[in-house]
Protein backbone atom coordinates (compact mmCIF):
# COMPACT_ATOMS: atom_id res chain seq x y z
CA UNK A 1 0.00 0.00 0.00
CA UNK A 2 1.31 3.62 -1.02
CA UNK A 3 0.47 6.56 0.83
CA UNK A 4 -1.37 8.82 -1.56
CA UNK A 5 -0.51 12.69 -0.93
CA UNK A 6 -3.53 15.16 -1.26
CA UNK A 7 -3.51 17.38 -4.01
CA UNK A 8 -4.49 20.22 -1.71
CA UNK A 9 -1.42 19.98 0.55
CA UNK A 10 1.07 23.02 -0.11
CA UNK A 11 4.10 21.34 1.13
CA UNK A 12 5.50 18.01 0.68
CA UNK A 13 5.47 15.42 3.18
CA UNK A 14 9.01 14.20 4.91
CA UNK A 15 6.91 11.25 6.14
CA UNK A 16 6.77 7.90 4.27
CA UNK A 17 3.64 6.49 6.37
CA UNK A 18 0.86 8.71 8.63
CA UNK A 19 1.02 5.94 11.17
CA UNK A 20 4.00 3.82 11.35
CA UNK A 21 4.23 1.51 14.87
CA UNK A 22 7.07 -0.82 16.06
CA UNK A 23 7.11 -3.32 18.81
CA UNK A 24 4.42 -0.87 20.48
CA UNK A 25 2.84 -1.84 23.57
CA UNK A 26 0.27 -0.12 25.58
CA UNK A 27 -0.41 -1.20 29.93
CA UNK A 28 -3.45 -0.59 30.74
CA UNK A 29 -3.83 -0.58 34.71
CA UNK A 30 -0.72 -2.22 36.40
CA UNK A 31 -0.12 -5.16 34.58
CA UNK A 32 -2.45 -5.75 31.50
CA UNK A 33 -0.82 -5.07 28.23
CA UNK A 34 -3.86 -3.81 26.02
CA UNK A 35 -1.75 -3.55 22.98
CA UNK A 36 0.96 -5.99 22.79
CA UNK A 37 4.00 -5.91 20.56
CA UNK A 38 1.81 -3.92 17.45
CA UNK A 39 3.88 -3.48 14.17
CA UNK A 40 1.75 -1.21 11.64
CA UNK A 41 2.40 1.21 8.77
CA UNK A 42 -0.71 2.79 8.01
CA UNK A 43 -1.40 5.17 5.16
CA UNK A 44 -3.84 7.51 3.13
CA UNK A 45 -7.45 5.64 3.65
CA UNK A 46 -10.07 3.84 5.14
CA UNK A 47 -9.00 1.36 7.37
CA UNK A 48 -11.36 -0.88 9.75
CA UNK A 49 -10.76 -1.90 13.21
CA UNK A 50 -12.81 -5.22 13.79
CA UNK A 51 -11.69 -7.68 17.23
CA UNK A 52 -13.71 -8.49 19.81
CA UNK A 53 -14.49 -6.55 23.47
CA UNK A 54 -11.51 -6.33 25.46
CA UNK A 55 -9.23 -6.62 22.10
CA UNK A 56 -7.67 -3.44 22.34
CA UNK A 57 -9.51 -1.42 19.81
CA UNK A 58 -10.11 1.35 22.12
CA UNK A 59 -6.85 1.67 24.10
CA UNK A 60 -4.93 1.59 20.35
CA UNK A 61 -7.24 4.51 19.13
CA UNK A 62 -6.32 6.43 22.13
CA UNK A 63 -2.88 6.05 21.87
CA UNK A 64 -2.97 7.12 18.50
CA UNK A 65 -4.97 10.08 19.76
CA UNK A 66 -2.24 10.86 21.93
CA UNK A 67 -4.29 10.47 25.18
CA UNK A 68 -2.82 7.90 26.40
CA UNK A 69 1.25 7.29 26.23
CA UNK A 70 3.17 3.89 24.62
CA UNK A 71 5.05 1.54 27.79
CA UNK A 72 7.13 0.47 25.25
CA UNK A 73 7.84 0.42 21.54
CA UNK A 74 7.92 3.26 19.05
CA UNK A 75 5.29 4.92 17.31
CA UNK A 76 4.83 7.67 14.63
CA UNK A 77 2.58 9.77 13.32
CA UNK A 78 2.49 12.26 10.32
CA UNK A 79 6.12 11.77 10.99
CA UNK A 80 6.20 13.33 14.88
CA UNK A 81 7.12 10.41 17.42
CA UNK A 82 4.30 10.55 20.03
CA UNK A 83 7.39 10.38 23.34
CA UNK A 84 8.13 13.66 22.62
CA UNK A 85 4.96 15.27 24.73
CA UNK A 86 6.01 18.78 23.51
CA UNK A 87 5.21 17.71 20.23
CA UNK A 88 1.30 16.22 21.08
CA UNK A 89 -0.27 20.00 20.50
CA UNK A 90 1.31 20.06 16.95
CA UNK A 91 -0.07 17.23 16.34
CA UNK A 92 -3.33 17.05 17.73
CA UNK A 93 -3.84 20.41 15.69
CA UNK A 94 -3.74 17.37 12.06
CA UNK A 95 -5.80 14.66 14.12
CA UNK A 96 -9.18 14.44 14.42
CA UNK A 97 -10.79 12.27 17.13
CA UNK A 98 -14.80 11.00 17.84
CA UNK A 99 -14.02 8.79 21.51
CA UNK A 100 -16.86 6.08 22.34
CA UNK A 101 -18.00 8.86 24.35
CA UNK A 102 -17.78 11.97 24.71
CA UNK A 103 -18.62 15.13 26.70
CA UNK A 104 -20.32 18.51 25.49
CA UNK A 105 -22.01 21.57 27.29
CA UNK A 106 -25.72 20.92 26.53
CA UNK A 107 -27.40 23.89 26.34
CA UNK A 108 -24.64 24.53 23.30
CA UNK A 109 -26.05 24.78 19.96
CA UNK A 110 -24.89 22.32 17.01
CA UNK A 111 -22.85 25.17 15.35
CA UNK A 112 -21.42 26.11 19.14
CA UNK A 113 -20.26 22.85 20.21
CA UNK A 114 -18.74 22.37 16.82
CA UNK A 115 -16.66 26.11 16.51
CA UNK A 116 -15.86 25.09 20.40
CA UNK A 117 -14.03 22.21 19.70
CA UNK A 118 -12.80 24.11 16.64
CA UNK A 119 -11.00 26.71 18.65
CA UNK A 120 -9.54 24.02 21.12
CA UNK A 121 -7.80 22.69 18.04
CA UNK A 122 -6.83 25.99 16.78
CA UNK A 123 -8.98 26.27 13.47
CA UNK A 124 -7.62 29.85 12.82
CA UNK A 125 -10.41 32.40 13.93
CA UNK A 126 -11.19 33.97 10.11
CA UNK A 127 -11.58 30.07 8.96
CA UNK A 128 -14.09 28.78 11.59
CA UNK A 129 -17.76 29.61 10.47
CA UNK A 130 -16.76 28.18 7.20
CA UNK A 131 -14.98 25.15 8.42
CA UNK A 132 -18.09 24.58 11.06
CA UNK A 133 -20.90 25.16 8.47
CA UNK A 134 -18.70 22.38 5.88
CA UNK A 135 -18.41 19.77 8.88
CA UNK A 136 -22.08 20.42 9.81
CA UNK A 137 -23.65 20.07 5.99
CA UNK A 138 -21.36 16.70 5.67
CA UNK A 139 -23.00 14.98 8.49
CA UNK A 140 -26.64 15.75 7.42
CA UNK A 141 -26.75 18.44 10.48
CA UNK A 142 -27.16 21.43 8.81
CA UNK A 143 -31.39 21.93 9.63
CA UNK A 144 -30.39 21.25 13.14
CA UNK A 145 -27.29 23.40 13.11
CA UNK A 146 -28.74 26.23 15.25
CA UNK A 147 -30.27 23.65 17.67
CA UNK A 148 -29.49 22.66 21.05
CA UNK A 149 -27.38 19.46 21.28
CA UNK A 150 -29.83 18.35 24.67
CA UNK A 151 -32.50 18.29 21.82
CA UNK A 152 -30.64 15.88 20.03
CA UNK A 153 -31.55 12.05 19.44
CA UNK A 154 -28.31 9.73 20.19
CA UNK A 155 -27.90 9.36 16.52
CA UNK A 156 -27.91 13.09 16.09
CA UNK A 157 -25.61 13.41 18.53
CA UNK A 158 -23.17 10.97 17.24
CA UNK A 159 -23.16 13.02 14.01
CA UNK A 160 -22.37 15.81 15.63
CA UNK A 161 -19.35 14.21 17.17
CA UNK A 162 -17.84 13.34 13.67
CA UNK A 163 -18.59 16.84 12.84
CA UNK A 164 -15.96 18.44 15.09
CA UNK A 165 -13.36 15.67 14.14
CA UNK A 166 -13.50 16.67 10.94
CA UNK A 167 -13.93 19.96 11.65
CA UNK A 168 -9.83 20.90 11.62
CA UNK A 169 -9.86 19.12 8.18
CA UNK A 170 -7.13 16.55 9.95
CA UNK A 171 -4.96 14.22 8.05
CA UNK A 172 -5.26 11.63 10.86
CA UNK A 173 -8.90 10.69 11.22
CA UNK A 174 -9.66 8.90 14.41
CA UNK A 175 -13.34 6.94 15.03
CA UNK A 176 -14.50 5.37 17.51
CA UNK A 177 -17.44 3.21 17.34
CA UNK A 178 -19.12 6.26 15.18
CA UNK A 179 -21.86 4.21 13.96
CA UNK A 180 -23.39 3.79 17.63
CA UNK A 181 -26.81 5.04 17.59
CA UNK A 182 -27.18 5.67 13.85
CA UNK A 183 -29.98 4.53 12.06
CA UNK A 184 -29.90 2.40 8.72
CA UNK A 185 -30.13 5.58 6.31
CA UNK A 186 -27.94 7.39 8.68
CA UNK A 187 -25.07 4.83 8.63
CA UNK A 188 -25.58 4.71 4.46
CA UNK A 189 -24.93 7.66 4.48
CA UNK A 190 -21.77 7.60 6.72
CA UNK A 191 -20.21 4.95 4.99
CA UNK A 192 -20.52 7.62 1.78
CA UNK A 193 -18.61 10.12 3.83
CA UNK A 194 -15.77 7.03 4.93
CA UNK A 195 -15.25 6.96 0.98
CA UNK A 196 -14.53 10.54 0.45
CA UNK A 197 -12.35 11.39 3.56
CA UNK A 198 -10.35 8.42 3.07
CA UNK A 199 -9.27 10.16 -0.41
CA UNK A 200 -6.30 12.07 1.22
CA UNK A 201 -6.94 11.13 4.89
CA UNK A 202 -5.70 8.63 6.86
CA UNK A 203 -8.99 6.99 8.85
CA UNK A 204 -8.77 4.47 11.36
CA UNK A 205 -12.54 3.31 12.17
CA UNK A 206 -13.30 1.15 15.51
CA UNK A 207 -16.57 -0.97 15.00
CA UNK A 208 -18.20 -4.27 16.22
CA UNK A 209 -20.16 -4.07 12.50
CA UNK A 210 -18.30 -5.80 10.09
CA UNK A 211 -21.05 -4.46 7.03
CA UNK A 212 -19.61 -0.79 7.75
CA UNK A 213 -16.68 -2.23 7.38
CA UNK A 214 -17.12 -4.03 4.29
CA UNK A 215 -18.94 -1.40 2.67
CA UNK A 216 -16.89 1.69 3.48
CA UNK A 217 -12.66 0.45 4.21
CA UNK A 218 -10.05 -1.09 1.84
CA UNK A 219 -8.25 -1.87 4.48
CA UNK A 220 -9.31 -4.24 7.13
CA UNK A 221 -7.24 -4.72 10.48
CA UNK A 222 -8.54 -6.84 12.90
CA UNK A 223 -7.30 -7.27 16.45
CA UNK A 224 -7.28 -9.96 19.38
CA UNK A 225 -6.41 -10.12 22.45
CA UNK A 226 -3.76 -7.12 22.04
CA UNK A 227 -2.40 -8.35 18.88
CA UNK A 228 -2.90 -7.81 15.08
CA UNK A 229 -3.89 -11.31 14.27
CA UNK A 230 -4.91 -9.98 10.51
CA UNK A 231 -4.51 -6.83 7.79
CA UNK A 232 -5.99 -7.28 4.90
CA UNK A 233 -8.73 -6.41 1.87
CA UNK A 234 -12.89 -7.23 3.01
CA UNK A 235 -12.60 -10.28 -0.05
CA UNK A 236 -9.12 -11.61 2.00
CA UNK A 237 -11.28 -11.42 4.97
CA UNK A 238 -13.83 -13.13 3.66
CA UNK A 239 -12.13 -15.72 2.30
CA UNK A 240 -10.51 -16.82 5.24
CA UNK A 241 -13.82 -18.39 6.44
CA UNK A 242 -16.13 -21.03 5.48
CA UNK A 243 -19.29 -22.67 6.06
CA UNK A 244 -18.46 -24.55 9.04
CA UNK A 245 -17.40 -21.00 10.76
CA UNK A 246 -20.31 -19.29 12.46
CA UNK A 247 -21.66 -16.26 11.07
CA UNK A 248 -24.15 -15.31 8.84
CA UNK A 249 -22.17 -13.70 5.93
CA UNK A 250 -18.82 -14.83 4.10
CA UNK A 251 -17.30 -11.48 6.14
CA UNK A 252 -19.05 -12.84 9.23
CA UNK A 253 -17.43 -16.39 9.11
CA UNK A 254 -13.55 -15.50 8.08
CA UNK A 255 -13.94 -12.76 10.97
CA UNK A 256 -14.89 -16.24 12.92
CA UNK A 257 -12.11 -18.33 11.66
CA UNK A 258 -9.56 -16.03 12.25
CA UNK A 259 -10.27 -15.27 15.62
CA UNK A 260 -10.43 -19.49 16.10
CA UNK A 261 -7.24 -19.27 14.56
CA UNK A 262 -5.33 -16.63 17.05
CA UNK A 263 -7.14 -18.57 19.96
CA UNK A 264 -9.56 -16.51 20.79
CA UNK A 265 -13.14 -17.75 20.66
CA UNK A 266 -16.63 -15.53 20.44
CA UNK A 267 -17.39 -12.81 17.89
CA UNK A 268 -18.01 -9.19 17.92
CA UNK A 269 -22.10 -9.56 17.06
Amino acid sequence: MTPVTSAAETAPRTYAWEIRADGLKVRVGRSRMAVDGLGLSLGTGAHGLLGPNGAGKTTLIRTLATVLRPTKGELEILGTSVRRTADHRALRRRIGYLPQDFGYYKRFTVREFVEYMAWLKEVPKADIPEAVQRAVERVGLADRADHRMKTLSGGMVRRAGIAQAIVNSPEVLLLDEPTAGLDPAQRLRFRELLHELGRDTCVIVSTHLVEDVAAACSDVLLFADGRLVFQGTPDELAAAGGPEHPGDSPLERGYSALLRDSGRQGGAW
